[in-house]
């Protein structure tokens, strides 16, 4: 696993070059298939032409061909057989995404990043006893495939559950009858029995949901953690960003614990945190992907600026574009990502292109808010659990704020010391926020409900949504969701 280090130095040193054999390798793979045809791969030598000839494309755009390879036709967008479509979490959609997998995206991202993992935390952890156990991966679940085919059909983890070869078996929990479970409540329950006698030494999972197996097996045991599982050394998160949890995770887990940050999604496996000074990624470059980006303020606009990894700029905000050995082509994930440094390329997830709060320029995303929510937090001596915000307008009473719902474990002892610290925080952290805050001369003081337990993980659940990577959305530009939630409230 370790002879694999230098070949991350070699992408950290040679981005663009590799990026670069990247490309050229999608391109002749995909020129004899129905997409590659049609769009004249042979003939695509460089980004330049890429860029002029390949449309931007998002699930919907690209949906017909995935139909196509679902019904059991082959060589559509990939030139290799597609046996697996992996379910993407989504957000307000009750209806979830489908995205092909094939053989060369399995193990050479997925799979890929799974080691790249373990040999990174083991490089940075040279007194690691990280296999002298189980690791226990709270992953999502197998689902029906409404053709009747053999495409396997569920989340990337159960995919990748699916495969593991019969001897890593020996060093996961829960085993595979338990994890592929499609209803999540009672694999949540034969999960906690099953795993609180296990020697469990590694935790690979969404926060939100980890934390609710965690208090599940405190509850069951009546003990802590570090009782349960005295070999416990590294939790592997990803998902949703782990600062609003940070805090919850102190108390839950033992002070020794190790933390790590993936970005693994059902497209691929892009990033890692690769060093224990820094939470920011390293942008994993040699996975079968080729990466292009979209400046944030360019997103709306009918004319945008696609740029290469070797046109980006730290400090500013980008929409991702992938193009990968699964098949997607110039395939808007949806994230937004802001590069710290270029030297290797590290960055971190700033927020989803699609789901923020712009009222009046003011252009809130989620890092805005998880910092500001952090702050505010450990000010008051609160824990978060879950969150979303969204505009409120009303001409007729001038109103013109934005209004949130939060959900605590802890809550403030003064709400109202909560909400002004929340405010200059995301003033702080958002020049446009500050302006528009001004006097109130455009923006008024937030406004912000408490949640009553459990009121995300009902609805969650409502929408069949409970369990894998699926996330309740934190910011929204129309009042769709918080409506809804408002009602619960009311």
């Amino acid at each position: 696993m370790l002879l694999r280090l230098p070949q991350i130095e070699n992408f950290m040193r040679n981005p663009i070059e590799v990026q670069n054999k990247v490309f050229s390798y999608l391109i002749d793979s995909a020129k004899d298939t129905v997409w590659g045809k049609f769009y004249d791969y042979k003939t695509i030598k460089n980004h330049g032409t890429f860029n002029e000839r390949v449309p931007l494309n998002d699930y919907n755009s690209l949906l017909p061909f995935f139909e196509r390879i679902l019904k059991g036709e082959q060589n559509v967008l990939w030139n290799t057989d597609i046996k697996w479509f992996s379910k993407s979490s989504g957000t307000t959609s009750t209806k979830s995404k489908l995205i092909p997998v094939s053989k060369e995206s399995l193990e050479d991202c997925h799979y890929k990043g799974g080691k790249d993992m373990l040999a990174l935390y083991c490089n940075n952890h040279p007194e690691s006893n990280i296999f002298s156990g189980a690791s226990l991966a709270l992953g999502g679940s197998r689902q029906d495939n409404i053709y009747g085919n053999d495409i396997f059909c569920g989340d990337v983890s159960a995919i990748i559950i699916d495969n593991l070869p019969f001897w890593a078996e020996w060093f996961r929990v829960p085993k595979k009858d338990i994890a592929l479970l499609p209803e999540w409540e009672e694999k949540l329950e034969l999960m906690i029995k099953s795993v609180s006698n296990e020697n469990v030494v590694s935790l690979s999972g969404v926060p939100s949901w980890m934390s609710v197996l965690l208090n599940g097996v405190i509850e069951y045991t009546g003990k802590k953690i570090e009782e349960v599982w005295p070999n416990l050394e590294a939790y592997f998160h990803g998902g949703v960003s782990f600062r609003p949890y940070a805090e919850q995770y102190a108390s839950l887990l033992p002070k020794s614990i190790n933390y790590m940050e993936t970005y693994n999604a059902s497209e691929g496996f892009f990033g890692l945190q690769d060093r224990t000074d820094s939470d920011s990624m390293l942008l994993l470059l040699d996975y079968g992907i080729y990466y292009e980006f979209i400046p944030f303020e360019d997103l709306n606009k009918e004319t945008k600026r696609i740029l290469d990894l070797s046109e980006v700029e730290t400090g500013k905000n980008y929409a991702m574009v992938i193009s990968t050995n699964g098949g997607l082509w110039r395939y808007l994930i949806g994230d937004t990502v802001c590069f710290t440094q270029k030297n290797p390329f590290r960055f971190k997830i700033t927020g989803r292109t699609k789901n923020y709060i712009n009222l009046c320029g003011e252009e809130i995303i989620v890092d805005n808010a998880d910092k500001a929510l952090s702050i505010a937090c450990k000010a008051t001596d609160a824990e978060l659990k879950e969150y979303t915000g969204a505009p409120l307008q009303s001409k007729e009473e001038n109103i013109n704020r934005h209004e949130w719902i939060i959900e605590f474990k802890t809550k403030p002892a003064d709400m109202e010391k909560f909400i002004d610290i929340f405010d200059k925080a995301l003033q702080d952290v958002n020049s446009d926020y500050e302006a528009k805050r001004y006097k109130n001369l455009v923006l008024q003081r937030p406004s912000v409900h408490i949640a009553p337990e459990n009121l995300f993980y009902n609805w969650l659940k409502s929408k069949n949504k409970l369990g894998g990577q699926h996330k309740v959305p934190r910011l929204s530009n129309d009042r769709v969701l918080i409506e809804e939630l408002l009602k619960e409230i009311k």
